[in-house]
């Protein structure tokens, strides 16, 4: 077989760039072997060509206007690594329109324009791949829109943020929260601002678009639902230890009667369920739907060579596709609702600081069941002062009806602290817990 020769663009060469560049390098002959076609990086779009890069390219590569990939005609695939929103979404609307395909890692960019990204890609014949926006290496996406786009996909659970992951997993071994959050920069696993992790908006644009792929259904970063991790304080974990559950930042998306949810947040996760046991920076997604039942992926979260295998994985899928094949079709056909936030219905964990007095207790517990929210198990720490910690697991409930009974709770003059309610994910249930 005669080889193809492939050349391909980076828009960006930094840590994933570079990675990426790498990957094709090394593995050339293997990639050549499989495809019948040599994939070479002649144009990569920088800010700075002198920058201090981790595999250097080849002379005359690197360059600063975007003009020098547009306009070559030869380069018919592009990989967009470069992060952002402007100019990066500029340039891959462009490029789609002139008939390029383009790989993507860019998850703000995916969640929040993919209608108008699909749209031009659609019209002009090309295609969009986005593998690597979500948890690195693990291949969701591909899992998601080839070999599961029959089986009505209903929920998708996954610890997606392998920065928040690997923050609350050293906290579970007695860090705090500054310490582990500093541990997580020092070994690379968090940026200097840690913003978009620690808050959850990372790990909101990588559900919007597992929700969008899964349920076939647009779902923007406006549409998700979402809080971080920096609440989460050793008393939650004593709490976990002593529930035999684990602290995790959960993104979850379900379907319910024909509306979507979609949410971000920390969760009380059962012992017994997998996504407790998926420590550090690793990441993790369980999908459950009518004929699968349950499929779990799990693996390294998105490190710069981990992303970068992704990339390759779609410009290699791109190359064997061109023109062809279900994927270069946007992955939605249909418009469902919005569930109503306060319809989503869970166990709970609730922690109350309150008076350590008499008929405090039976006060809270009428103020829950007024609004039909039962109890499973109470723990109560004595914190001194007068004061008592009450860490309570309730049966499921309507998150609305336990927002209003906490807002009540709140303004009680016996109630310390803001009560703080985090949902109990278990395969089992509060029964088979042994708590009911």
């Amino acid at each position: 077989m005669t080889s193809v020769d492939v050349p391909v663009a980076l828009l960006g060469y930094g840590t994933v760039g570079s990675a990426v560049n790498r990957l094709l390098v090394s593995n050339a002959d293997e990639i050549e072997r499989a495809t019948g076609h040599r994939v070479r990086v002649v144009r990569a779009l920088v800010r700075d060509p002198a920058a201090e890069r981790d595999f250097l390219p080849d002379p005359g590569i690197l360059t600063t206007d975007f003009r020098a990939v547009a306009d070559d005609p030869e380069i018919r695939l592009v990989a967009e690594v470069m992060g952002g929103l402007e100019p990066a979404g500029e340039h891959v609307l462009e490029l789609l329109r002139s008939g390029r395909s383009v790989v993507t890692a860019n998850k703000q960019l995916v969640a929040r324009r993919g209608g108008e990204l699909f749209a031009t890609a659609s019209a002009a014949g090309v295609q969009l791949r986005f593998e690597a926006s979500v948890c690195g290496a693990i291949p969701v996406i591909k899992v998601l829109r080839e070999s599961l786009s029959f089986s009505r996909v209903h929920r998708v659970l996954g610890i997606v943020n392998g920065t928040t992951n690997f923050i609350l997993t050293r906290m579970e071994h007695g860090a705090a929260y500054a310490e582990a959050l500093a541990e997580a920069q020092r070994l690379g696993y968090a940026e200097a601002d840690p913003t978009d992790d620690v808050s959850g908006a990372d790990a909101a644009a990588k559900m919007a678009i597992l929700a969008t792929v899964a349920f076939g259904t647009r779902v923007t970063l406006d549409d998700v639902w979402y809080t971080g991790i920096e609440e989460i304080a050793p008393l939650h974990m004593r709490a976990a230890r002593e529930l035999d559950m684990a602290v995790r930042l959960v993104g979850a998306a379900t379907l319910v009667d024909g509306r979507y949810d979609v949410r971000v947040q920390p969760a009380f996760v059962d012992r017994h369920h997998p996504l407790a046991g998926v420590e550090g920076p690793f990441n993790a997604v369980m999908l459950q739907g009518d004929a699968i039942r349950e499929i779990m992926l799990e693996g390294p979260g998105a490190g710069g060579l981990e992303t970068a295998s992704a990339v390759v994985s779609d410009m290699i899928s791109v190359i064997g596709t061109t023109g062809t094949g279900f994927l270069q079709n946007d992955a939605c056909w249909r418009e469902l609702e919005r569930l109503p936030h306060g319809d989503v219905v869970s166990p709970f964990y609730v922690h109350l600081e309150v008076d350590d007095r008499p008929g405090v207790l039976a006060d809270v517990a009428r103020r829950l069941a007024a609004h039909e929210v039962s109890v499973a198990r109470l723990v109560q720490h004595e914190t001194g002062e007068g004061t008592a910690a009450l860490h309570i697991v309730l049966h499921e409930c309507r998150s609305g009806a336990l927002g209003t009974a906490l807002a009540e709770i709140a303004q009680l003059p016996e109630t310390r602290q803001r009560p703080t309610a985090l949902p109990v994910i278990s395969d089992r249930g509060v029964p088979g817990l042994g708590w009911a």
